[in-house]
């Protein structure tokens, strides 16, 4: 990878890239597009795109997209992430609050799907339109009756006529959007391997774009993520063979597009740890600093060190029996 290739060439790698995921939505709801290796998949690089029979994604890259790298404590692991954002102003969709009809899905990723019906379900999210879309007439008639409420209301019944008429999920940002064409499991039921979608009220309710443990610049709104090959688990969360290539990869992308203090301080744990120090201050006051520490030491773990510094650094930073949680969600099935 050259520092002078162009955002989207690094786009069209990770969407090449099968062990890489995406997620299209906000804090409370969200569309996420994933592939298996083998998995037939029509791949478009030039335009960016990319489908599956289960789901799939177009990427609309513009000037002013501004990509953040980060990572961020999971579990006793990390995640990593790059969040494609724009300005509030720019990123702006059409914040409906009740179910909308909108009609033809002309830009479709499919050719089949164009004729389809899309709903918005007016979750108010300002970034986000989060749709579905019908193709049987009858459903379609059924929503239409419950058009202009809330669909968390106690007097729609949208929600009912979604689960039961199983329409694909359309989530749709200025990045791009997301399709999912899996069912929609039972409210008892688990999501699918796969493309799938999360939505879930109380989240929603925050009225955040992204989650708190994102370092987010204030000025910039996440519309899509992109979440690459992770190089010490498996898109299940299983636990894999460290891959120091994955890990190099992203720490590429971390010094172009991430926090320049995030970088800094992880060379300076990175720096004592090889010379065995003892653990010393090294905090730089962000209030994202001792996260940062511990994924520096999660990942020297990961990586096979074995090391009286590590396990020193480790007392220090990692509570025993201590694990960091991320945002637990529902499907989409959940909110009715």
């Amino acid at each position: 990878m050259s520092k002078t290739q162009s955002l989207e060439t690094i786009l069209a790698g990770q969407l090449a890239d099968s062990d890489s995921h995406w997620g299209l939505g906000s804090f409370g709801a969200i569309a996420e597009f994933t592939r298996d290796h083998d998995e037939h998949v029509t791949l478009d690089l030039a335009a960016l795109s990319a489908v599956t029979a289960r789901g799939g994604i177009r990427i609309a890259p513009s000037a002013d997209l501004r990509a953040v790298a980060f990572e961020t404590a999971a579990g006793s692991s990390w995640n990593q992430n790059v969040a494609l954002c724009l300005p509030a102003d720019r990123a702006a969709m059409h914040r409906r609050t009740s179910l909308t009809e909108i009609g033809r899905d002309a830009e479709a990723l499919r050719e089949e799907d164009k004729t389809s019906v899309l709903f918005d379900l007016g979750l108010g999210i300002p970034h986000v339109d989060a749709c579905v879309r019908v193709r049987d007439s009858a459903v379609a008639e059924q929503l239409r009756t419950q058009t202009g409420k809330n669909v968390f209301a106690p007097d729609s019944g949208a929600m009912r006529v979604v689960l039961a008429g199983q329409p694909h999920r359309v989530f749709m940002s200025r990045c791009g959007r997301v399709e999912v064409y899996q069912p929609i499991p039972p409210p008892d039921g688990r999501s699918p391997q796969g493309p799938h979608t999360h939505v879930l009220p109380k989240l929603l309710s925050a009225g955040r774009t992204h989650a708190a443990t994102e370092p987010i610049p204030e000025d910039l709104v996440p519309c899509l993520s992109i979440y690459p090959a992770h190089p010490a688990k498996d898109a299940l969360g299983r636990t894999k063979p460290f891959q120091a290539d994955r890990h190099d990869a992203f720490q590429v992308l971390l010094r172009w597009f991430g926090d320049p203090a995030m970088i800094r301080l992880k060379t300076a744990v990175a720096a004592a740890l090889a010379g065995g120090e003892a653990p010393r201050r090294v905090e730089n006051g962000d209030r994202f600093a001792r996260v940062w520490i511990r994924i520096a030491l999660r990942q020297a773990q990961a990586s096979g060190m074995k090391s009286p510094a590590l396990d020193l650094w480790r007392e220090r930073y990692e509570r025993p029996g201590s694990q960091d949680h991320n945002e637990d969600h529902s499907d989409i099935s959940g909110c009715h």
